[in-house]
């Protein structure tokens, strides 16, 4: 006995951790939403690139679109022209697409469209970079200028990070004359990151230039930011500020020294970026973006089965939790029903009659059926008989019902259909039986415990957030199952009786 009960205790904590710990995988690691309410941020990302071509020459247009390779997931791009040849290729880890058209003439207009959302938690690509590199040549004046920077600031730095920090935080300051010599009088951000090119260089630290868009309702340029590997993973700095760490709201354009946009065959180009922000419901985005990417969370849940099959499936998930009820409202409580089954597969018929309209039909058909089954007995007849005879008159009933309800325009009678005929059937066969060996009163309270607990097991089967918790996240139902077996070996009294053993107790 008592390895049968270390083995139930270790089992049910086996079920209850795997069932917790498969849960908030999915909520804190993979970042399912917990609620069906939830939304997450759309970004539509539009740029207009206007020139002038030039009579009777061949424009060759090329932009870089950013790669969407590590936070960003594309939904959908789009290349808007007239007559261009369109063609994207891979540069140096960058994506660069070409326009290309034999004539063009006059102001020319093309669009570059993105949609795009943050990347659903996946297996992300292993970051690699370069951590060594050739110092940049100086001569005279800078390199006495770079090397006297240099040295306070590897006394004040201890690794690559703090080392890019202080440098960028040296050439920020006005009043250094080494500074002012190295910018020659020109403090652009681009300008400053040259010099920190330079001292970076001088250490055999590499850095590269990388180009931001800020995501955002405001009118955009790209913003020059700075990065560098330390073995692991890329560190960014603003060149401005010295600020470590991309800001989530910021979107890789491209890497590199080369302009946004290079024009062959024609004259003042201008890129123009109009970004608007939109939401979408948490699980529908992450089925699109499981679509676009490798990271397929979802390929193995519920929500990879056809529409039709998730229907099917959001109504099945719950009977546990229907079950649940009906277990504790017998055995704590002491509410006496026809079985387990009977009231939950009532409560799924409510589903589609209401709870108010389901419960008289119920009681209605009830009710007739075993005056019938009362008559039947007095012929004496054998079971299979009478059992035909009850689920006869119980489709004829159904279908008498639903026609008058057809008629005096009560279109929700027409449910009653969806009741299981073998179900009340049976369900009138057994209280008859309940009322033959144990009285009528018995009978009585059966059926009201029984209507009681299809309705709390309805009740809390058609709570939406709890639907959407467990068909997402299925796992909770190996919970159930743990605290469904600790009851198993419950012997205590039932609620019920110890209001009739409540005499007992006085004494």
């Amino acid at each position: 006995m008592r390895a049968l009960t270390l083995h139930l205790k270790i089992l049910i904590v086996l079920l209850v951790t795997l069932g917790v710990g498969l849960t908030a995988y999915q909520i804190f690691v993979l970042g399912i939403p917990v609620t069906a309410d939830e939304t997450d941020d759309l970004w539509n990302i539009d740029a207009k690139i206007e020139f002038v071509a030039n009579p009777r020459e061949p424009v060759k247009v090329q932009m870089f679109v950013p790669p969407l390779n590590q936070e960003f997931v594309s939904l959908n791009e789009s290349f808007i022209s007239n007559n261009y040849g369109v063609s994207i290729n891979r540069v140096d880890g960058n994506r660069r697409v070409t326009w290309s058209a034999r004539r063009a003439e006059g102001r020319e207009t093309l669009y570059y469209r993105l949609v795009l959302t943050k990347r659903y938690s996946g297996e992300q690509t292993k970051a690699e970079g370069p951590i060594f590199r050739d110092s940049i040549p100086l001569e005279g004046p800078e390199k006495i200028a770079a090397e006297a920077l240099l040295s306070p600031i590897r006394q004040h730095s201890a690794d690559v990070e703090t080392f890019i920090s202080e440098a960028i935080k040296r050439v920020n300051n006005p009043n250094d004359d080494n500074v002012k010599l190295l910018l020659g009088g020109d403090a652009s951000t681009e300008n400053k990151a040259r010099v920190i090119e330079i001292i970076l260089s001088i250490a055999h630290v590499p850095m590269q230039r990388v180009h931001t868009i800020q995501l955002s309702d405001e009118a955009q340029t790209p913003e020059l930011w700075l990065r560098s590997f330390n073995g692991e993973r890329w560190l960014y700095f603003n060149p401005e500020t010295g600020e470590q760490g991309l800001p989530e709201d910021r979107l890789v354009w491209w890497i590199g020294d080369e302009p946004l946009l290079t024009l062959e065959g024609g004259k003042s180009p201008e890129v123009t970026f109009t970004l608007s922000n939109s939401e979408m419901n948490a699980i529908r985005l992450a089925k699109l973006t499981d679509e676009n990417t490798e990271a397929s969370f979802l390929e193995y849940s519920l929500y990879g089965l056809p529409l039709s099959t998730q229907q099917t499936y959001q109504i099945m998930i719950v009977i546990p939790i229907g079950v649940l009820v009906i277990l504790v409202l017998r055995n704590l409580i002491g509410i006496q029903t026809l079985g387990t089954f009977t009231p939950v597969l009532i409560a799924l018929a409510f589903r589609e009659t209401q709870l108010g309209f389901g419960i008289i039909l119920f009681t209605l058909i009830t009710a007739l059926g075993l005056s019938l089954r009362s008559y039947l007995e007095h012929l004496k007849l054998q079971m299979l008989p009478r059992l035909s005879v009850v689920l006869t008159f119980v489709v004829v009933l159904i279908a008498v019902i639903s026609l008058f309800s057809h008629k005096l325009g009560l279109e929700r009678g027409l449910s009653v259909a969806l009741f299981p005929m073998v179900i009340l059937t049976m369900t009138i066969e057994r209280l008859s039986i309940t009322w033959e060996e144990r009285g009528g009163s018995h009978a009585f309270k059966v059926g009201v415990g029984t209507i009681i607990a299809a309705s709390l097991a309805h009740a809390l089967m058609s709570i939406p957030e709890l639907v959407y918790f467990v068909f997402t996240f299925p796992a909770v139902l190996l919970v159930l199952v743990g605290f469904m077996l600790a009851m198993g070996r419950y012997r205590g009294y039932r609620l019920t009786e110890l209001f009739r053993f409540k005499a007992f107790l006085k004494d």
